[in-house]
Parts: C-alpha cells; structure tokens; sequence
C-alpha cells in the first residue's frame, strides 16, 4: 500500500477516493478470491464477550458495502478513480457471490447470534442504495439466497433502542425486492422512533437518552430512509413523517458541522468512538440528497469534512503495517475500544465517504473552498444567531 505522506493530491476528492479505495480493496479483493477468512488479521476488544468471533467477516462486508453500492453506481470513466470504482465494482459482485455461497470458504456467518442482524441491515442499506448496481446483477439463486437469510434474521427480536431500525430497513428492502415483507417490524421502528425523539435533532437510544453518535451511526440515516422508501414504494401517508425526519436530521446535521472544531478535530464522546468518521454520516447523506439546510453550503461542508479526513488519515497512524485499519480513534488505542468491537467494526467509518458518490462536476466538489462555522466563530468572523428549526 503507498505511504499517502508521500503522495499530492489536487482536490478534495482525490484524497477522499485514495483513502477508501485504500482502505476496502484488501477487504474486497481478498473476498472475491475467497480467501478473506484465510488472509484478513482480525484484533478484537480486550473485553470481548462471549458472541462468536466468526461475525467479524460480516462487519467487515456489511459495513464496507453501504458506502461502496453509491460509489460505485457512478458510470465508468478512465480517470484513475474510474479504473478504481470498475475494479472495485468486480470484486464486489464477486465478494456478493461468495457471501452466500455453501461451497466459498468465505460463507458468511449468517445465524445463531443477535449480530448479524445488525451488519446485515447495513448490507440491506447498500442495495437500496445501489440496487441497480449491485442487487440487480445477481442471478436468481443468489438472490433467493440472500432473501433466505434476510427473512430469517427479521424473526430476531432485537434490543428496545437503535436497533430496532435494523429489522426495519432490512423490512424495507424487501419491499423494494418485490418479496414478502412484515409491515410491523416497520410500524414498530417508526412508532419507537417517535416516541424517542428529544429534540433538537437528537433521538435518544431508547428509553433513556445518552450523549452518543447513534444518531448518526443508525437512527437518522436509516429512519429517513425507511420513511421514504415507504412513502414512494407503500403510501403517501409516510410522507409527512418523512418530511418531519428529513427536518430533524437538516437540524442534527447543523449541529454536526459546527463540532468540527477550527483543525479538524471533533468531540470523542459516547460508546462506538472507534466508528471515526461514521460521525458524520447524516450531514453527508445530506449533502448526496442535495437537502442541506439553508444556512449550509457545499464548500463549506466539504471544507469542514475534509479537513477531519486529512486530520485522521493524512499519516500512517490509522493503519496497521498490512493497511488495515488500526483498532482506535487516533492511531492504536486498543484501551478506548468497546466489548462488542473487532477489526471490522472499524470499518463503518467508510459511511464518512458517502459524498463520493456526487459526480466530480457537483457544486459538492467544485464550490470554493469555504471556512465552516468554527473556523468563523474562532477568528472573530461574524456569524448568524444559531436558530434551531425543530
């Protein structure tokens, strides 16, 4: 892997395309030659419990899928960025192949545990994102195989906080598919959601509110999913929520902008900090949509954002010597990682990079770099009243 300490980069986009295709092409190439199981070092927490260490691999794939279906559905050029995207694209239908195959040594581990639900609905995310890239291509069986399991995972009671939205997205790609689906599993999600909204843009994690990034992580970008794929695919009812939860994560992804301190830097607060840039997925889904607020502007954004990558990424520290990333939030930190985390929990940190997949023509990439608001407060520039909306 290249040293990107010794490497120049033009625009903003460049380094972001180098650090992702970075950081998944040993995952992806390695599981599309089915041997991801046999050559991918795997580091768990200090404090692991007892669930099986086989679902490592599933957060690995699941994970790393939701960023690369957007990614990938842009058309082929012969940019450097396109020849990565068509080779990525190839061992990722592979890699999709043998995640369900009987007979591929890198089966996934799909049952028996409460964890698959979760990658898996990471997984579901990726096709609706990308269905025409990476759902439609698979023959019949391999879909009937993922569908299978999908149903199976569903009948899985989950846990009364986020992860109630897992069932629920995956409910809601089954929809999409064409396949029988359970319509309470995504009356129960929304219900919940709801009733668990506390203002300001934060949900809390279920009954009792905790200052974390779950928010960010699950909650936001997968209710408004949900909601809107209801609203288009079942009935416009869900359209008012939708437009109600689409309000509060403008707001949420207000706040994140202005966390992003004048450097780089962001607040390492709550479980899961080991998530990185997974912090800012809602302000990034937002600017893919194109429904930034008002008081927000694509090179401010992208300014802000890019200047947390190159403060994470721009050195060695957030990889191991083999390029795989570190166990940590700024280098190897192995004391700061949660029970439940393993090396491929690590890598949700791919959702940071959703706005790759806006063309290089979008105003997202070609606006004038801008200061975010920080950047203003901290050098005596005027700014507006912060006025919350919802």
């Amino acid at each position: 892997m290249s040293n990107i300490t010794n490497i120049s980069y033009k625009t903003d986009r460049e380094f972001g395309c180098h650090i992702l295709y970075r950081m998944v092409s040993p995952v992806l190439s390695n599981m599309s030659k089915g041997i991801l199981k046999k050559r991918m070092p795997i580091e768990y927490s200090r404090t692991w419990d007892e669930r099986n260490k086989q679902v490592a691999y599933m957060k690995y794939f699941g994970r790393m899928m939701a960023i690369l279906a957007p990614w990938l559905s842009l058309p082929e050029d012969e940019t450097l960025e396109g020849k990565q995207r068509k080779q990525l694209r190839e061992w990722t239908l592979q890699a999709c192949t043998n995640a369900v195959d009987p007979d591929s040594s890198d089966l996934l581990f799909w049952e028996g545990e409460l964890q698959p639900l979760v990658d898996v609905a990471y997984l579901t995310h990726s096709f609706l994102r990308g269905c025409d890239q990476l759902w439609i291509p698979l023959s019949p069986q391999r879909k009937q195989r993922y569908v299978d399991r999908f149903k199976r995972l569903c009948q899985i009671t989950p846990p009364y906080n986020n992860w109630l939205m897992f069932p629920a997205i995956i409910e809601t790609f089954l929809l999409v598919a064409g396949e029988a689906y359970d319509l309470y599993r995504k009356t129960l999600a929304v219900n919940k959601m709801e009733e668990w909204y506390v203002g300001d843009g934060w949900y809390s994690d279920g009954a009792h509110f905790a200052f974390d990034y779950y928010s960010s992580y699950v909650i936001h970008p997968m209710y408004v999913e949900c909601l809107e794929t209801l609203a288009e695919f079942l009935t416009p009812s869900y359209l008012p929520l939708y437009e109600k939860a689409l309000k509060r994560m403008q707001c949420y992804g207000c706040i994140l902008e202005r966390l992003i301190f004048p450097k780089g830097y962001f607040p390492v607060v709550g479980r899961s900090t080991t998530y990185r840039m997974a912090v800012f997925q809602p302000l990034v889904t937002l600017a893919l949509n194109e429904e930034l607020p008002q008081s927000l502007f694509c090179g401010q954004v992208r300014t802000a954002l890019t200047a947390v990558f190159k403060k994470m990424f721009e050195g060695e520290h957030n990889f191991t010597p083999e390029g795989y990333l570190t166990l940590g939030v700024n280098g190897y930190q192995p004391h700061i990682v949660d029970y439940y985390t393993n090396t491929g929990s690590l890598y949700i940190v791919s959702l940071g990079f959703l706005s790759l997949e806006l063309p290089a023509s979008h105003s997202f990439w070609t606006s004038q770099t801008e200061p975010w608001t920080s950047q203003k407060v901290w050098s005596g520039a005027g700014i507006g009243v912060d006025r919350k909306f919802i």
